[in-house]
């Protein structure tokens, strides 16, 4: 009986934010891996390959993988990422040698061919040269991403949506040409051409991410940009830089 494989590494070589050595896998090619919130989808890691993802938190090294993204704990963020849980079990599987490399882009291709694709499930798409992400989506049914590092990579604008932590920041990124994903404080208004993200909590998850697919860039069909309130400890430290007050 043939086995099919659960992931295949699309990506290993320098980093395209600081030229450190990354690794970028996709997982879930058996169709079995279900996630509560984005639902049936591929998912994809960028880690540092030569540093544990929970190791590189903490000193800092995940720059190479997230960039200046204000969620970084070393920024006094908190992101939402529980690295030591899903990114670690990959990341060790990988230097297992569980996961084939892929063959070339054609190889890639075929693995996202009718499948909802989720770009950086953890890590910065931009990270990773866009070919890599081009030939996933080539022939997917769909595809969601998200950077912080909008200012700096126009080329993801049609792929992924630019993450955004202010209106400020995301009226910028629009006026550039790219659809936002902002994260607010509950307090904070939804702005015009904006709509609360239909998989939040505070919309009664009424869809997953997988069914949406907003989420696709400008290549999406949506044209308005989803907004979603900070949760948990994420919640707690962007309130409070929100208000000012250093983390």
């Amino acid at each position: 009986m043939t086995i099919q494989p659960t992931g295949m590494i699309l990506y290993r070589g320098p980093s395209m934010l600081d030229g450190a050595p990354i690794i970028a896998i996709v997982t879930g090619l058996d169709g079995k891996a279900r996630n509560t919130k984005t639902g049936l989808m591929l998912q994809t890691w960028i880690m540092r390959d030569d540093i544990a993802p929970h190791e590189a938190l903490k000193t800092g090294d995940d720059a190479s993988v997230c960039g200046d993204c204000q969620h970084r704990p070393i920024n006094g963020g908190a992101c939402y990422v529980r690295v030591f849980q899903a990114p670690l079990v990959v990341w060790k599987a990988a230097q297992r040698g569980i996961y084939a490399q892929a063959a070339d882009l054609d190889a890639m291709r075929k693995a996202g061919a009718g499948r909802v694709v989720r770009l950086g499930s953890y890590g910065d798409p931009a990270a990773v040269p866009a070919a890599i992400w081009r030939a996933l989506v080539a022939n997917a049914a769909a595809h969601t991403g998200y950077t912080h590092q909008w200012r700096n990579a126009p080329d993801l604008a049609d792929l992924c949506m630019a993450s955004a932590d202010s209106p400020e920041e995301a009226t910028q990124a629009q006026a550039q040409g790219w659809r936002t994903f902002r994260v607010r404080a509950a307090s904070e208004a939804v702005q015009s051409k904006e709509f609360v993200c239909p998989a939040s909590k505070e919309a009664g998850q009424k869809t997953d991410c997988a069914s949406c697919r907003a989420c696709g860039g400008t290549s999406s069909k949506a044209k308005a940009s989803p907004v979603i309130i900070a949760h948990g400890a994420t919640a707690r430290r962007f309130t409070v830089t929100r208000n000012g007050v250093a983390a």
